[in-house]
């Protein structure tokens, strides 16, 4: 059975080096969709309760612009054809 966002994951405080922190397994790294090296924003709410969140950046005009450059380049024949 899958899991949710509303499942309960109990995990332990381990020592990674001269800290501590908490491993999180690949499926749950699926579920949350994040990978070694994405940034998160943490929050430690009122009672001690943690609040983990993806930083998702939105991306910059120019990018969009050029994405859709080259799409148009290499789908100008199908695109053409659907006009």
């Amino acid at each position: 059975m899958g899991q949710t966002m509303f499942d309960v994951m109990i995990k332990t405080i381990t020592k990674i080096g001269n800290s501590q922190g908490i491993m999180l397994d690949a499926a749950l790294m699926d579920l949350a969709r994040l990978k070694v090296g994405d940034q998160v924003n943490l929050t430690v709410h009122e009672g001690g309760a943690i609040y983990l969140a993806p930083v998702r950046t939105k991306a910059q005009p120019a990018e969009v612009t050029a994405a859709i450059r080259r799409t148009v380049k290499d789908y100008r024949k199908t695109l053409s054809n659907l006009a």
